[in-house]
């Protein structure tokens, strides 16, 4: 290995320069970071990844102030959180999960009008998945925002869908949609700008949720460890009314799962189906995260009765407890009649 890679570890000094290149695209296009508005990056030093991104962020935010979390006292980071103004940047870089006491972090940041990003749990992406990691930082726009608003406006006018797993499974969704949820780097018209990257996601849920039936075949789903656990086969969830009534091929993690959710909230609901975008990750090509995973371009579902984003009678939010991604093998999906994916892509 060469010097000017082993600061990075397993991870080539070359992909400095791809995340500089991505880092920057999100800055200018997506977050629209430019003077006078300062920017704060806090970050550590315990993972390779984390290393190579904190060194692309000094090239392409080179007057940004730079922390080192490890090295400073939490009360430091609030002190400088208490200096920025409306309209200046945080990039949180973490290993893990940064922890400010009782300090919910973006939540606080958005709130004082600040943009940002935060890259977590980099510490689940070891080795090559690093490079995963950079490649689906890249910001693409006529990409995302043409094709993310694209599929909201089709989302939102259409009275059905359905998701074709292959194999004779698919999964019906009986009803119209929730307004669709965009996480694409268009942050118009919105409150806050920024969130946790990559990017590349448009979400929703059936208005009544008892219209879903049918089959889906799940070949990734996160474990307790919010970990992606891979089946060797894939397993055919059988919804009927909105909840899972059945797995078959399953696996004993994935049983357990289930029965974690039922022991706690009754039954297991179906909820959350997210259109993922971003186009680095696919079956083929993974990263332990699942939350990072979740961008994956097809169709991921969440099981359990949680879901912060929409409300639902039946269902109390003090009560529900589990959002659990799970992957869909997806060949098509159709919005009314009108097919939106094929051969591994949305259509524009």
């Amino acid at each position: 290995m060469t010097s000017s890679s082993s600061q990075f570890g397993a991870l080539p000094a070359h992909a400095v320069d791809s995340a500089e290149r991505h880092l920057r695209d999100t800055l200018s296009i997506a977050i629209g970071h430019q003077p006078p508005h300062a920017a704060l990056i806090v970050y550590d030093s315990r993972t390779d990844l984390s290393r190579v991104l904190t060194a692309a962020y000094r090239r392409v935010a080179p007057e940004a102030q730079f922390v080192d979390f490890d090295s400073v006292s939490a009360d430091a980071i609030l002190a400088i959180f208490e200096r920025m103004q409306a309209g200046d940047l945080v990039v949180l870089l973490q290993s893990t999960s940064f922890r400010l006491e009782a300090y919910r972090i973006r939540i606080e940041l958005f709130k004082r009008g600040l943009k940002v990003i935060e890259h977590v749990h980099l510490s689940r992406m070891p080795g090559e998945q690093g490079l995963a990691y950079i490649d689906a930082l890249a910001y693409d726009p006529s990409y995302y925002r043409d094709v993310g608003h694209a599929l909201k406006a089709r989302i939102d006018r259409a009275r059905h869908g359905v998701v074709d797993s292959g194999d004779g499974a698919r999964l019906v969704f009986g009803s119209p949609f929730e307004a669709a949820k965009l996480n694409i780097g268009d942050y118009s018209g919105m409150t806050n700008v920024g969130g946790q990257f990559p990017l590349g996601e448009v979400f929703t849920e059936a208005q009544d949720l008892q219209a879903v039936n049918g089959r889906a075949r799940i070949f990734v789903f996160g474990d307790t460890q919010f970990l992606v656990n891979k089946p060797a086969a894939p397993i055919t969830i059988v919804v009927e009314q909105g909840r899972v009534v059945g797995a078959e091929n399953s696996t004993p993690e994935f049983d357990n799962m289930l029965a974690i959710i039922r022991e706690h909230e009754g039954e297991v609901w179906l909820r959350e189906l997210g259109f993922g975008m971003n186009r680095a990750f696919s079956r083929e090509r993974m990263v332990d995260d699942i939350g990072t995973y979740e961008r994956m371009c097809g169709i991921h579902l969440s099981l359990g009765a949680k879901h912060g984003v929409y409300t639902k009678p039946q269902l109390k939010r003090k009560d529900a407890r589990y959002h659990i991604d799970v992957f869909a093998v997806t060949d098509a999906v159709y919005l009314d009649d009108e097919r939106v994916y094929r051969d591994g892509a949305w259509q524009r």
